[in-house]
């Protein structure tokens, strides 16, 4: 194990050998959950939990690395239990994906909470908050808002703005089948005590689930809604207030540190799980989008349903789309072209006068119109994104142009289609400065995740949630280890002798690729820079091997885990949700092959403003951006190999750069201890040994 301290001013990490009152309190209970749940002690999780117990009563901040097979959650549940007891204030967990977010409400917390309850002076009370849109609106089911009339990305922002993995069929589902949907939609909302999207099994598409919810913008409040007493929104919101412990999610947090808008009641302790997220969640969750389109579907829903004229609105849409025409994809770096902003300054005035024409005394039978508050949501959106565009410079934002994109082929890239209108993108230069005055001031933030530090620095990790540079709070960080021994169970093999990837996947690495498969006979997680690659890769190989090849796409993810998992010789190749979310030990995963470093794409114009930035403040920006972001994604993907004691496996990568270029070095400090080789022959005959040939 080691620990780290960073702060404005130095503090030391809590004595190992004297524990306070409240740490050994957690340890008693971690120690009869354990007991009564029939598990093992594991050292890991007894020094998590007594850093934890710690962070709370000192009120420090705390960075937690725990492994795989660490049991981090229990880790960080226990103690929170344990504050429950004595603090007047819920504690929150924020987790980055619902399928963590399910485990902890439906599996952990209970098992968790039954094994404790006799120890517990009186009963923990739990309660599950997400984002007005995952809740179906009785509302809207009971005709209060018109059917959607406008493609559904088109106004989602904050809290709604994370889309949810549908297993049925999106959006271009014929009207029969969306009819059908929509009428099991309305049947389950009438006996559902949650109206929780994740209680509908099986699920619906996107589409059907928009025609019974509503975003938070387009709710009508609970002071004007007419069911707002039945509402399931609202109940969960008041479940949360009088909730020990809230399980949320990272786009609700960054909400409520960014705009300071009561998403979540007043807690003293939150506790970010899979932290190694915030930073990128944060981001998309306080990022916005503005286009020609949203403009006039905006216009068309307040002739609709305001029954006002939008003359202004409609001109301002049409120059806004002339000027979206003529500017090129990609970052603005000298600011809006003058007939770009001459329009958005339209944009924005027109959005503002609709708003005044539309805004109602409060107390008139307009202010229960679900139709008027979707078209005003509309206007609302469009003009705050304008305004926001517009003052971008002032507010340290980046803002850049983008357009549908195709793939050409050669270029191992989508090109966007510049015949297009532009889209047009804002998003913070950095948000550490808003989540220190947002989340860590104030409250005791625990930031634990299997990767949050590169080597035994937390430095880089830390810095970009706004831990590290003056004023910046106190913070620990420790690595708790795993349990898991690296060396013997794992191979790390990098193919030292192939050529610098290129654009797209090169001969030499699928051959690479089918060498390695044919010595493993299958049982290999192919980890790929982009779907396209996946899907290539599959298509080369398929014929030249004798085991089942499987392809993100093909099927609903969790069908494909699961095949893979059942069948110990079948493949799956796929994209970024696999390099993250995928738990198969055992056989079935012994080769794991990534087929390039994890960097950012070199056209990505906030990863690229963000390394000029940093380069123009007198750091090394690819270092401080490009480099920790393929350090933490490449740890999350290898960290796929080794779910549990007894697994044997290899890590491939495919990319020469991990062993050869100057930060080869800083990468690798990010990966789990592994035996390392670059020898091609060794690695062969080890997977042959592991196939069992």
């Amino acid at each position: 194990m080691s620990d780290s301290t960073r702060s404005g001013a130095a503090v030391a990490a809590p004595d190992a050998g004297r524990p306070s009152p409240e740490s050994r309190q957690a340890l008693e209970l971690l120690d009869a959950a354990v007991s009564a749940m029939g598990g093992e002690m594991r050292s890991g999780q007894h020094e998590m939990v007594r850093q934890v117990s710690e962070a709370i009563h000192s009120g420090d901040h705390l960075l937690v690395q725990a492994g795989t097979g660490t049991g981090k959650s229990l880790a960080y549940l226990v103690p929170l239990i344990a504050h429950a007891m004595d603090s007047d204030r819920p504690s929150i967990v924020s987790t980055a994906t619902l399928a963590l977010q399910a485990q902890i409400i439906g599996r952990d917390l209970p098992r968790l909470l039954d094994a404790v309850q006799p120890a517990l002076a009186r009963p923990v009370d739990i309660a599950l908050l997400k984002g007005r849109s995952n809740y179906v609106c009785l509302h809207k089911t009971g005709g209060g808002f018109p059917e959607e009339d406008a493609p559904d990305a088109l106004f989602s922002l904050g809290e709604d703005a994370v889309p949810h993995p549908s297993p049925a069929v999106g959006g271009g589902a014929p009207a029969s089948a969306l009819g059908r949907e929509v009428v099991r939609l309305r049947e389950w909302a009438e006996g559902t005590t949650t109206g929780d999207r994740d209680d509908l099994l099986p699920g619906v598409s996107d589409r059907a689930w928009r025609q019974v919810s509503v975003s938070s913008m387009e709710c009508l409040g609970a002071a004007r809604c007419p069911v707002a007493q039945a509402c399931f929104s609202e109940k969960a919101r008041s479940a949360a207030a009088d909730a020990d412990i809230i399980i949320t999610n990272h786009a609700m947090l960054a909400i409520s540190a960014f705009e300071g808008l009561a998403v979540l009641p007043e807690y003293d302790v939150v506790v970010i799980d899979e932290a190694h997220e915030l930073h990128d969640r944060v981001t998309g969750a306080v990022s916005g989008q503005l286009s020609p389109s949203m403009v006039g579907v905006a216009a068309t829903g307040l002739r609709r349903h305001a029954s006002i004229s939008t003359t202004a609105l409609d001109t301002a849409a049409t120059a806004f789309e002339s000027a979206a025409e003529l500017v090129t994809s990609g970052l603005l770096p000298g600011g809006l072209p003058d007939d770009l902003e001459q329009a958005l300054v339209q944009v924005r005035d027109a959005s503002r006068a609709a708003l005044s024409d539309t805004k109602t005394d409060g107390k008139s039978d307009a202010d229960a119109d679900g139709g008027r508050q979707m078209a005003r949501s509309r206007v609302t959106l469009v003009f705050e994104l304008a305004e926001r565009i517009l003052a971008a410079s002032d507010l340290k934002e980046v803002v850049w142009a983008s357009r549908p994109s195709s793939f050409t082929p050669g270029s191992g890239y989508s090109q966007p289609d510049e015949s297009a209108p532009a889209t047009l993108n804002v998003a913070p230069l950095s948000v550490a400065g808003r989540l220190r005055e947002g989340l860590f001031e104030g409250h005791t933030v625990i930031l634990t995740s299997a990767t949050l530090a590169i080597g035994s620095e937390f430095g880089p990790v830390a810095g970009s949630l706004g831990l590290n540079g003056p004023g910046a709070p106190a913070w620990t960080g420790i690595d708790v280890g795993s349990p898991f021994d690296y060396p013997r169970q794992g191979v790390l093999y990098v193919a030292k002798d192939l050529p610098k990837p290129d654009r797209g996947t090169s001969d030499a690495q699928l051959e690479e690729l089918l060498t390695l498969l044919k010595a493993s006979r299958g049982g290999a997680l192919g980890l790929f820079s982009s779907k396209r690659a996946a899907e290539e890769a599959a298509e080369a190989l398929r014929p030249k091997v004798d085991f089942e090849i499987l392809c993100q796409g093909e099927s609903s993810l969790n069908a494909l885990v699961t095949q893979f998992s059942d069948e110990p010789d079948t493949c799956l190749f796929g994209t970024m949700s696999l390099w993250q979310g995928v738990d198969v030990p055992g056989q079935s995963c012994r080769l794991v092959v990534i087929d390039r470093i994890p960097f950012p794409r070199p056209d990505d114009p906030l990863m690229t403003a963000r390394t000029r930035d940093v380069a123009r403040n007198g750091g090394n920006g690819f270092m401080s951006i490009s480099a920790t972001h393929a350090a933490v994604r490449l740890a999350q993907g290898a960290g796929r190999l080794i779910r549990a004691t007894g697994d044997r496996g290899v890590v491939a990568v495919l990319d020469s750069r991990l062993a050869t270029a100057r930060y080869g070095g800083f990468l690798r400090a990010a990966l789990p201890p592994f035996w390392a080789t670059t020898d091609r022959a060794t690695v062969t005959g080890i997977l042959e040994r592991l196939s069992g040939r």
